[in-house]
């Protein structure tokens, strides 16, 4: 595996600079996750609501094994409690849709229907449980349940700050570079991908607002990524590991940020990202 390219230092005084000199970025894709674990959907355009999380993500995940969690009082389980990619990469391995109108999830494997079924029916959640089981066989630790978030909640890995996440594309390049491998964005998670700051520009803008396309977002904190992003999304492999590649790189292990809506409006891919 090649071997990371260890940091240029820079001063905090450049890092200001660059940060009130920031160029303005496009959108350049736009992806929810609709169950925790699973494949992220591309889409054209989402309307943002403030105080709201990103439409439709996270709205599931996967109980693997009883971990306690009350929908009538949601709170945060460790997301060793659910199907997720960093310790099950088989997961990588499905093509999952997800139709809100009718709460219809497919999941596919190989490029062939494995199973559709409705996720507000009991029956339908169970189709899925049983599919589930039989393709995670002896990987899974216990009785795996679908679980939906109740209203307010959302199936994050950071329920304070996880409304809304974006990716610097120049980030990833950069990263790239450094470790001598090419990076799927995608491995990342993230809703919001654009282009056009320069690379770690978005690890400055703590507290900053922002205007993408006619919504406003204020930047919470840095995501510090997980051995979820080793896995690629295409080959289901834990074929990298970016997370030590990060860290050896940069001094860190942040990639991307998260913010919340404070002013809801259409955002759709191809529209400017910039400072409000």
């Amino acid at each position: 595996m090649p071997v990371p390219v260890p940091p240029a230092p820079v001063s905090p005084a450049a890092s200001t600079a660059s940060t009130q000199a920031l160029p303005t970025a496009t959108l350049k894709a736009i992806y929810r996750h609709p169950v925790k674990g699973l494949s992220p959907e591309a889409l054209d355009a989402v309307t943002l609501e403030a105080g709201a999380f990103f439409p439709n993500d996270r709205l599931y995940a996967v109980e693997n094994g009883p971990s306690g969690f009350d929908p009538d009082a949601p709170a945060y389980r460790p997301k060793t409690a659910f199907l997720m990619l960093m310790r099950d990469a088989r997961l990588a391995g499905l093509a999952s849709r997800y139709e809100p109108e009718t709460a219809t999830l497919t999941l596919a494997l190989d490029g062939h229907e494995a199973v559709r079924a409705d996720l507000s029916t009991a029956d339908g959640r169970a189709e899925v449980e049983a599919f589930l089981t039989f393709y995670m066989g002896e990987e899974a630790r216990g009785p795996l349940r679908l679980l939906t978030a109740p209203e307010g909640f959302r199936f994050t890995d950071s329920v304070r700050s996880g409304f809304l996440s974006l990716l610097n594309l120049d980030s990833v390049r950069d990263l790239e570079v450094r470790m001598g491998a090419p990076l799927d964005p995608r491995r990342f998670r993230m809703n919001l991908h654009l282009e056009g700051w320069p690379a770690g520009a978005e690890l400055e803008l703590a507290g900053q607002r922002l205007k993408v396309g006619t919504a406003e977002i204020a930047v919470l904190k840095r995501t510090e990524r997980c051995a979820a992003v080793n896995v690629n999304p295409q080959t289901a492999a834990r074929d990298l590991n970016v997370v030590k590649g990060l860290m050896v790189a940069y001094g860190h292990t942040d990639c991307g940020i998260y913010a919340k809506v404070v002013r809801s409006g259409r955002v759709a891919v191809g529209d400017t990202v910039a400072l409000a």
